[in-house]
């Protein structure tokens, strides 16, 4: 199945939830919803799926307008955050549900559970019921009953964000092997930058309501088209500073003065806005680097990494460094950035530079 939503728009209560969204998925892919809290993730499975009618626009499945069609009568499947199990059947009877509910004879039913069950590792716990396995397990148990109706489309609404550490890695490098033994259509919603490059496939940026940016995840990452696109798909967020290009320097605020040079000796004069995400600061100056002063404000430390917050006269930035750095608040800082690693934005938003792409490698790293 393809699925097209053409100019789809959706407001609740005098409220945009959706607004204009043109948006075509295909059959076996795999689809991330990335934005913040209310950027619109759950409105736009909730029109997929049937259960909310948007306001207008349409949706085109296989050539089919099913803009109208209720839930019931599409071959959609639907995964929350909360785990949504039956407490009183086995994991058997919980995967088994969707199968009985549609008359599927006995030896389908028993084939097609083994079959999700081994995918998602669940075959020593069928017996079990839902009480007795773990967050992770339970989650599984959710996965294997919307994999086991073979549905058209398979939404997946935040799935890992109640699970602790270990058990979202593990679910996480799980997913993408579930989803290539499938032919569906996998729209996966997530907060986490970090979750839409490890799952792969194409991603969608999101923020309020609008679609931002859409192509394969790592393209999106490497190439946004705007500053918003860039901050959605930046953790921490990207560090963003006002800039004038003028006799080859950029001016930012404070007194900062960067040399304009490699691709951004190509700017025309004027104003600007620079961006550089938290990783790509250094506090260890490199050949060509541009470097940027100011003092600590407050540095927190994962054990493996730090995050530096930086005060430069008006700017707050950012700096995620790997390695112990325990830096007092106040104590005078440098940090350093190869200028190949700016994006540069015009006064709209609009791209104007991105960093060269190969530079990133094939999965980039991202904090957080």
């Amino acid at each position: 199945m393809s699925l097209s939503l053409q100019q789809i728009s959706l407001t609740v209560g005098g409220q945009d939830h959706l607004r204009d969204i043109d948006l075509t998925l295909g059959r076996g892919t795999v689809n991330v919803l990335l934005g913040p809290t209310r950027a619109g993730k759950t409105s736009l499975m909730r029109v997929m799926a049937g259960l909310d009618p948007p306001t207008s626009g349409r949706l085109i499945a296989d050539g089919r307008d099913v803009t109208g069609l209720p839930v019931k009568k599409r071959s959609v499947a639907m995964v929350y955050q909360q785990f949504i199990n039956y407490p009183a059947l086995s994991v058997y009877e919980n995967i088994a549900s969707p199968l009985r509910v549609r008359g599927a004879p006995k030896a389908e039913i028993d084939r097609r559970v083994r079959e999700a069950a081994a995918m998602l590792k669940l075959e020593a716990h069928l017996k079990k019921t839902p009480l007795q396995l773990s967050g992770g397990q339970q989650q599984r148990c959710a996965i294997a009953r919307a994999v086991v109706r073979q549905a058209d489309l398979v939404l997946l609404d935040e799935p890992l964000a109640n699970l602790d550490y270990k058990l979202r890695e593990e679910l996480r490098e799980e997913l993408p092997r579930i989803f290539a033994e499938t032919n569906a259509i996998f729209v996966y919603a997530t907060t986490e930058p970090s979750e839409a490059l490890m799952l792969g496939g194409n991603t969608a940026c999101l923020s309020q309501g609008r679609l931002l940016q859409f192509g394969p995840a790592v393209e999106v990452y490497r190439r946004p088209l705007t500053l918003a696109a860039a901050q959605t798909f930046s953790d921490p967020p990207m560090n963003v500073a006002d800039a004038q290009k003028r006799d080859g320097r950029l001016l930012l605020p404070g007194g900062t003065v960067l040399p304009a040079e490699g691709a951004l000796a190509a700017l025309a004069d004027g104003p600007y806005r620079i961006g550089v995400r938290a990783h790509h600061l250094r506090l260890a100056a490199g050949a060509g680097n541009l470097t940027v002063t100011g003092t600590v404000d407050v540095t927190e430390i994962t054990g493996s990494e730090s995050y530096i917050h930086i005060h430069a006269g008006p700017l707050r930035w950012v700096a995620l460094v790997a390695g112990v750095h325990e830096l007092e608040p106040g104590a005078p800082i440098a940090v350093h950035v190869d200028p190949a690693r700016l994006f540069v934005f015009d006064p709209d938003g609009r791209v104007v530079i991105t960093p060269d792409g190969a530079a990133d490698g094939a999965t980039p790293r991202m904090g957080g």
